[in-house]
Formats: structure tokens, C-alpha cells, sequence
């Protein structure tokens, strides 16, 4: 039936040439990235781009016949084109030989510059130069849900790269030497045996924390050294070859005040630590503190367990006299102490 010239003509049930729905069923007028959501472009961006500065390292020491075998692997981040990366203190503390596979397949020959046990962290050279390399980026920036990727070689499946999310902030580890470490980013990026040492990246490649450990029959709970510690370390390690920290030279332990002593001495806390053992000719002992004491505040600070105690030295200048509050035989005591630079760790 012809229509009315005041009448529509009917639409066509087919969808016409240039319509949004031929462009809908027509993916070949798309290009490759336009198909590609979010997540997926900055995932492949970041593995692209930062992919060759990550390395495998093999850990390995001589035998007394000369022949050498590989007794750890880890991963590590190239941080400089001079050669200088980073990673795990266990991967290397206690390799003879090591050696970084980069992702080409090439071989370089490694040393190390300075291991910290305390935080769980080395600073290596390749030999070699020019090489691609990462930023590290600020960790206090990094939000709970926020998208970070691992990329390592787990069970020596080089460059692997995993994603996840920030599922916590702040966390604290006790390191293999038994210090702990704040402010450690757990998240969810799937790690394995061999992931040790390398990076952990945001979405725009930068190095936010460093991969150091994983709760054996767990299911996305992972854990990396925020790049806050890692500025610190890394500095201080190609500087002096370790990290300087403060020590007073005794042993301790936590232990709980009796209700009386904290009523009335007025205390602001329950626990003191108290002095195990002291080395007579260090900083504790020129001071005269003995076995038994409690120590109660350092520079007028609380103090209720030795990581407070392990946590200001690690801000105190090495050499600056420091005032100690302890409690000896019912009474408070007032001393001045010198604390001096811890003994280095030997690798």
C-alpha cells in the first residue's frame, strides 16, 4: 500500500550502512586497541614497557671440586642503566656466585653492593650498562583497591606477569632476622616461589613495592617491601655498602609492669622491656645499665616492647647523647646514652 504523503514511511527492520548498530556487528571497523577495555591496555602497557628492566637471578656458591650449582632463584628490578637492581636480602645473602637472566635470554655476571637482613633488602650490579631500567615511585600514594601487577619468574617461568589489587595498608612482617618491618602493602597479584625480589608496579609502571613473601596455602594474600623503604635502603646500601643504624648494645625483652608500679609512678603503659643482657663495652654498658633494668622511655617517649626501642634508633643520629628512664630496684633512674652505630652485617 502506497502511504499517504502525511504519513512516515515504515522504518526498515534491517539495519542500514553506517547505523550504531552495523558498527556494533562490524569489529572489523575497530581497531585492536579500541577493542581492548581499560584494565587489559594498562596491564599490557606496563609489562611492555617495564617488562625488559625485570630480571631472574640465579643464586649459586662453589663447591669444593670447582664445580658450581645453583642453590637459590629469585626476581630483581634493573633501577639504574648502570646495572644497579633491587631485591630480596634471602635471594643472595648467601650466594658465592650470582648471575641476572634478562629477557632476552642474555647473561650478565653479578655482585653484590649491600644486603639489609633488617628489611629484607639487596642492592646488586650487573655487569653492564645501558640497561633498561624502572622508577621507583611513592608507596604512600598507593590506595586499597588500587590495581598493581607482579612480574617475576616464578618457578623459573620468566617474566611472569600477575595482577591484583591493594588489599591492605600498613601491615607489619618480622623479618627472617626477627625485626619487623611496617608498613608493608599486602595485596593480591598471584605470587609463587621464584617471585622473590621482584617488583611490584602500578599502572603506570612505576615501582611501588617489592615482592617478599607469601602465606603458604593461602590464596591471594601476598606481600611487598613498600618503595618508601626501598628509597632509604637502596641509597644508603650504594652509598656505604649497608644500611647505619643506631644500636645500644644489649638484649631485652618485653615484660608487663605490676598495676602498682604503673599506679603509682604513673605510667602511661602496661609493659616496659627489660635488660637481658649487656654488653659491657657498648653504648648500654658505658652508660651503666645493667641486667635487670627496665627501660621505660627513651628521650621521654613510652616504650613497651623492643621494636619501640628498634623504631626510634632508627631515627636517632648515631653519636647524639640520648636520654633513657628506667626502673631499678622500685625506683625511676635517669641516664645518658650514646648509641652507636650497629655492628655491620657480614655478607
Amino acid at each position: 500500500m502506497t502511504p499517504r504523503p502525511d504519513q512516515e514511511p515504515e522504518k526498515n527492520s534491517g539495519a542500514k550502512e553506517g547505523s550504531d548498530q552495523t558498527r556494533r556487528v562490524c569489529p572489523e571497523k575497530s581497531s585492536e586497541v579500541e577493542l581492548l577495555d581499560a584494565y587489559s591496555r594498562a596491564v599490557i602497557t606496563v609489562a611492555e614497557t617495564i617488562g625488559p628492566a625485570v630480571v631472574g637471578i640465579l643464586a649459586g656458591p662453589s663447591d669444593v671440586t670447582g664445580q658450581t650449582g645453583t642453590v637459590g632463584a629469585g626476581s630483581g628490578a634493573i633501577i639504574a642503566p648502570d646495572g644497579y637492581l633491587l631485591t630480596n636480602a634471602h635471594v643472595v645473602q648467601n650466594a658465592l656466585q650470582l648471575e641476572v637472566l634478562l629477557e632476552d635470554g642474555s647473561r650478565l655476571q653479578a655482585t653484590r653492593t649491600g644486603i639489609d637482613p633488617a628489611t629484607d633488602l639487596a642492592v646488586l650490579r650487573a655487569a653492564g650498562s645501558g640497561l633498561p631500567h624502572m622508577t621507583l615511585g611513592d608507596s604512600s600514594r598507593l590506595r586499597v583497591g588500587q590495581l598493581v601487577i607482579a612480574i617475576g619468574n616464578p618457578f623459573g617461568f620468566q617474566s611472569t606477569v600477575s595482577t591484583g589489587v591493594v588489599s591492605a595498608l600498613g601491615r607489619a612482617l618480622r623479618s627472617r632476622e626477627g625485626r619487623l618491618i611496617e608498613n608493608i602493602i599486602q595485596h593480591t597479584a598471584p605470587l609463587n616461589p621464584g617471585n622473590s625480589g621482584g617488583p611490584l608496579v602500578d599502572s603506570r609502571g612505576r615501582l611501588v613495592g617489592v615482592n617478599t613473601a607469601i602465606i603458604a596455602q593461602a590464596q591471594g594474600i601476598g606481600f611487598a617491601l613498600p618503595a618508601a623503604t626501598a628509597h632509604m635502603v637502596v641509597s644508603q646500601l650504594i652509598s656505604h655498602g649497608r644500611v647505619r643504624r643506631a644500636h645500644l648494645g644489649l638484649a631485652a625483652q618485653q615484660r608487663p609492669l605490676a598495676r602498682q608500679v604503673v599506679r603509682i609512678l604513673k605510667l602511661p603503659q602496661s609493659t616496659a622491656v627489660e635488660v637481658v643482657a649487656v654488653d659491657s663495652l657498648g653504648p648500654a654498658g658505658k652508660a651503666g645499665i645493667r641486667q635487670g633494668d627496665l627501660i621505660l622511655a627513651l628521650a621521654g617517649q613510652p616504650v613497651e616492647s623492643v621494636d619501640d626501642i628498634h623504631h626510634f634508633l632508627a631515627k636517632w643520629t648515631i653519636g647524639e647523647p640520648l636520654s633513657l628512664t628506667i626502673l631499678r630496684s622500685g625506683e625511676t633512674t635517669h641516664l645518658e646514652i650514646i648509641p652507636t652505630e650497629a655492628p655491620a652485617f657480614k655478607s
